[in-house]
């Protein structure tokens, strides 16, 4: 598990050549590239706490512990890095209203552990079936719909200082837009630190429990709850999730040159066991990192020597509650004005599996699946039946499923319409990473 052979002399890599996962350079440079990626994933990974109000330090380390456990049961072959997920963001939003953070920590703890089955289950019958159940139309919309349905919470924060926030939106826009490399790929924390610049000096900022939080201690810790009628808001990420591992093994597949479809059921049970762990303490959900494949891509460099430095680093700075306090200080400001990019392209994350997957949208079945589900999404229709709630996200996901596979169907029965293949669209992204990658990209 710890045994890398080095790649030539350790120091310099060939214009035609990778450093493979098995491969590593010398320590300091590969505790350095495991710098970057720490770097890459913190942006957005502390976004997701002060989103739904979960500890940051917690997230921190069960996001390195995450990485750990996923290396450990894909073996050292997948490199990859588990950073908070904003799929669960909405859910987790819509559970603390309705009952407490502990009943939202049990709905993301339900939703890894059926996120780890599945990956036995793909592990055993292989990923054809994915496809036929969740069409790049359906996909597709399924995920816009998440993103854009979490509109209203990126509206409230910024109506809370307009001010800050415009000039955070616009720092992520024009660091995205003049920086290239590593700079360009933590757009969203530069935006978050000349955002959180301002805000300090417009006097929104209390540094007092920065001063009282100590150096060195435990992260906080809390309990999951049980509320079976929350569970159903959960269960569409299990499908985004889906995807983005999907993507994710496909992408680092054609990176590698090699083929690594018979690992995505060990990484799929490893993330939902690393979301389950998580959630078990007070963490928030993890996924793997948009930003971390870029890195990647950047250097040449796919050792996962470098992850697991980045996992033990992540753990070190999760043990530091001033750490976490420094995070809290953030203020809805900079949240409203970065989310107000993050979200949107989450959304357009579903925009561009469309693309990806050529989706025909003369097609009646295409418009009215993608129309209908966003339309609900959006709207965040909410209907509660025997004490269990169905909100946007997951009434808006029933639709795509329910609309796309009953007009295929009557299509085909009646010969109304003529189904042309389309090619499945698998993306994986992080908001903010500036990339927005599909499986067949191969960045």
């Amino acid at each position: 598990m710890f045994r890398w052979t080095l790649h030539g002399d350790g120091r310099t890599i060939a214009p035609d050549a990778i450093v493979k996962p098995e491969e590593r350079l010398t320590w300091p440079l590969t505790i350095g590239i495991g710098a970057q990626h720490v770097v890459a994933m913190f942006g957005a990974t502390f976004l997701v706490p002060l989103l739904t109000g979960f500890p940051p330090s917690t997230t921190l380390l069960f996001s390195g512990l995450g990485t750990l456990l996923f290396l450990v049961i894909t073996a050292n072959k997948v490199p990859s890095y588990l950073g908070s997920s904003f799929a669960f963001i909405a859910p987790i939003t819509a559970s603390i209203e309705a009952d407490s953070m502990g009943a939202a920590l049990g709905g993301v703890m339900i939703t890894g552990l059926l996120l780890a089955a599945l990956g036995l289950l793909v592990a055993r019958i292989g990923t054809s079936w994915i496809t036929l159940l969740m069409p790049p139309v359906v996909m597709g919309s399924i995920v816009a719909l998440i993103g854009f349905n979490l509109a209203p919470t990126a509206y409230e924060n910024f109506q809370q200082s307009a001010v800050t926030a415009t000039v955070t939106l616009f720092a992520v826009v024009l660091c995205t837009a003049l920086f290239k490399g590593m700079l360009g790929r933590v757009s969203v924390l530069l935006g978050v630190l000349v955002g959180y610049g301002v805000a300090v000096l417009r006097g929104e900022v209390d540094f007092a429990p920065v001063a009282e939080a100590a150096w060195i201690g435990l992260p906080q810790f809390h309990h999951p709850e049980f509320n079976w009628g929350l569970l159903p808001m959960f269960l569409p990420v299990v499908l985004v999730l889906l995807a983005e591992n999907v993507g994710h093994v496909t992408s680092v597949g054609l990176m590698t040159g090699r083929n690594l479809d018979h690992m995505v059921g060990r990484t799929l049970a490893s993330d939902g066991i690393a979301t389950a762990l998580s959630a078990g303490f007070g963490g928030s959900p993890t996924t793997t990192y948009g930003e971390n494949i870029g890195v990647m891509s950047a250097t040449r460099v796919y050792s996962t020597a470098a992850y697991w430095v980045a996992g033990f680093a992540a753990i070190a700075l999760s043990l530091s509650p001033k750490v976490g306090a420094l995070i809290f200080t953030i203020p809805p400001g900079v949240l409203g004005g970065v989310t107000f990019v993050l979200y949107g392209l989450i959304g357009i994350v579903g925009v561009r599996m469309w693309v990806d997957g050529k989706v025909d949208f003369s097609k009646p079945k295409n418009q009215f699946t993608a129309g209908v589900a966003l339309v609900v999404g959006i709207a965040d229709v909410t209907w509660e039946v025997g004490g269990i709630q169905l909100t946007g996200i997951a009434l808006g996901t029933l639709a795509a499923l329910i609309i796309y596979h009953l007009m295929s169907r009557l299509g085909r029965a009646t010969g109304t319409e003529v189904d042309r293949e389309e090619t499945p669209a698998f993306a994986t992204s992080r908001p903010g990473s500036g990339q927005v990658r599909s499986a067949g990209d191969g960045r």
